[in-house]
């Protein structure tokens, strides 16, 4: 356990958690919506600081970062919690592990030193927060991504976007790139699906870009709920409003924990999702969770030229020249 950042003092030995958009308002004795930071006698404590169910070395691309030192490894840790209840969450055994175990909470021991060696012999470039929201652990990535930089690693997160305001701009300065998952772009889909909102999400990616980190988008592709021609080009619209250099991922959803009433996604809504970016005037969209159909690929925006391709997760070639297209030498944004 370890106090929490970003919380205030209220009457009654009650506190207000400023870590996420939630903004929980918590009785002594009590936890938060993400079931990791408790109340105690007006003090607010992390329960998952250092505690870690996850440490992989990843592709940077299954992050998905496609223009972000693109082949190299990050260093991915997690602890359990989320502040979301998503119904399709891939990792719904660590995310609501804490409410589908009466509280309990688990995980290894590590300090923000193990975190960073293990990354750097594994030869990663990066360390990425990622699996469930990061956010929940704040106080531990925190740590680790102030050291990562002292020691030349970069830091990612891979995230739901629903960090407040005042923590966004705290990370920023430690963060290199983040993923944000636009999930729908419809208040009703956030709060039925995922018991959020959509407009914080939508700042943040302002805020972010705003700010200097490198950031990408990805949004599920769910049939029935979020694949309409209209809804997918309101979406590319806000992205390209924000910047049209920002990379749009538009992924393959694929039944999951309580949501196993849906198809999956079909190749074809992909590529008229992909269709429908390039045509708002996005410069780089991809399609994910279906490999080998030649939209993972990125292409030149002034030539066409196939500058990176990919299969899943793996490059099988690198066309590009000082950050820019070997062809035609125009710029292909990212941070190379």
């Amino acid at each position: 356990m370890r106090e929490a950042l970003f919380y205030q003092a209220e009457e009654e030995n009650r506190v207000t958690c400023n870590l996420c958009s939630h903004r929980c308002r918590i009785k002594p004795g009590k936890r938060g919506i993400c079931q990791v930071r408790e109340n105690r006698d007006g003090v607010l404590y992390t329960l998952v600081y250092g505690l870690l169910v996850a440490e992989n070395e990843d592709p940077i691309e299954k992050k998905p970062l496609f223009h972000f030192l693109p082949g190299s490894l990050s260093y991915s840790i997690s602890t359990v919690g989320c502040n979301f209840h998503c119904l399709h969450c891939q990792n719904y055994h660590i995310s609501q592990y804490p409410e589908s175990h009466g509280g309990q909470v688990t995980g290894e021991p590590r300090s923000a030193e193990e975190v960073v060696a293990a990354a750097e012999r594994m030869g990663c470039r990066s360390i990425s927060y990622t699996y469930v929201e990061p956010t929940i652990f704040y106080e531990f990535a925190r740590d680790c991504a102030v050291l990562a930089h002292e020691r030349g690693l970069k830091n990612v997160f891979v995230s739901n976007g629903y960090m407040t305001p005042e923590v966004t701009r705290d990370v920023a300065s430690l963060l290199d790139a983040i993923n944000i998952d636009v999930k729908a772009f419809t208040d009703d889909f956030y709060k039925k699906v995922c018991k959020a909102r959509l407009q914080p999400v939508l700042d943040n990616v302002s805020l972010m870009h705003e700010l200097g980190v490198w950031v990408e988008v990805t949004t599920l592709i769910i049939p029935g709920l979020n694949d309409t021609d209209e809804e997918l080009g309101e979406i590319a619209r806000f992205i390209k409003g924000v910047d049209p250099a920002i990379p749009w991922h538009v992924t393959a959803f694929r039944p999951t924990y309580r949501m196993t009433d849906r198809q999956p996604t079909p190749a074809a809504t992909l590529q008229r999702a992909r269709a429908i970016g390039l045509e708002e005037g996005l410069r780089y969209v991809y399609e994910g969770n279906i490999p080998g159909r030649g939209g993972e690929d990125t292409l030149c925006p002034a030539c066409g030229a196939r500058v990176i391709t990919r299969f899943g997760f793996s490059i099988r070639d690198l066309h590009m020249r000082d950050g820019g297209c070997a062809e035609c030498g125009g710029p292909i944004d990212g941070r190379w």
